[in-house]
């Protein structure tokens, strides 16, 4: 690590989130030294200009903080994998950004003295520049060793993201509640655009648009205060 604080980071997983994390600790002061590349290079390129491609074991040879943002079933092989080729090094920071999955899953990497770090920002991720402006208003899941879990938050901070630590344990219930907020969120939409179309109405999305968003800053806010019709008692 730099005696600064500032960090060579490389990203493993060019998709809609990987580059938006490196872009978002490139805008912190951080280094961006890597990433892999992905289906979608034009947005990839847009998010993150001139960042060189590498293949995997080449972006972690080169990062102090590797980002590992990855689809949720290539991640135990992907880490094992390059646990196997001895990529890991002892004091690197690992961090991944799936939600089911605590620190236990870097487990290959840890084992060779590498630092784990679970940091999981509640957005939907659209792969654009836009996504730096919702990170700002975002929370975080952090889980990290009680060691390093200063480091995890404080990441997060930099991301523009308010840390909540969430324990090794409850990753697989976080990750559940999240999964059906943004899956019943869509189905709704889909369900009422379709019978607003059906009743003949133009340009549904854009009628339902602003009912959709104070309905749910409503059903958001009760739920936080306890109001009636909140989940509280």
């Amino acid at each position: 690590m730099r005696r600064d604080g500032r960090l060579g980071v490389g990203v493993i997983g060019a998709g809609r989130v990987g580059p938006v994390i490196g872009a978002a600790l490139g805008g912190a002061g951080h280094a961006i030294v890597g990433i892999t590349r992905g289906a979608d290079e034009e947005r990839a390129e847009a998010v993150l200009p001139g960042v060189p491609r590498f293949d995997a074991l080449e972006v972690v040879r080169r990062s102090e903080l590797v980002v590992i943002a990855v689809p949720h079933d290539e991640l135990p092989g992907l880490v094992s994998g390059l646990a196997e080729l001895g990529a890991w090094q002892s004091g690197q920071l690992v961090l991944h950004t799936d939600p089911a999955y605590g620190t236990g899953v870097l487990g290959p990497a840890s084992a060779r003295g590498s630092i784990p770090l679970a940091v999981h920002p509640a957005v939907t991720f659209t792969g654009t520049s836009m996504d730096l402006r919702q990170l700002a208003h975002a929370y975080a899941a952090v889980t990290a060793p009680a060691a390093v879990l200063p480091i995890a938050q404080a990441l997060a901070v930099e991301l523009g993201c308010e840390p909540v630590v969430v324990a090794e344990e409850a990753r697989p219930a976080y990750a559940e509640a999240l999964a059906t907020a943004t899956e019943f969120s869509r189905s709704i939409v889909r369900q009422s655009t379709d019978l607003l179309a059906g009743a003949g109405v133009p340009e549904p999305g854009r009628y339902l648009s602003a009912l959709v968003h104070s309905a749910v800053d409503q059903a958001l806010s009760d739920a936080g205060s306890g109001a009636p019709g909140s989940l509280e008692p």
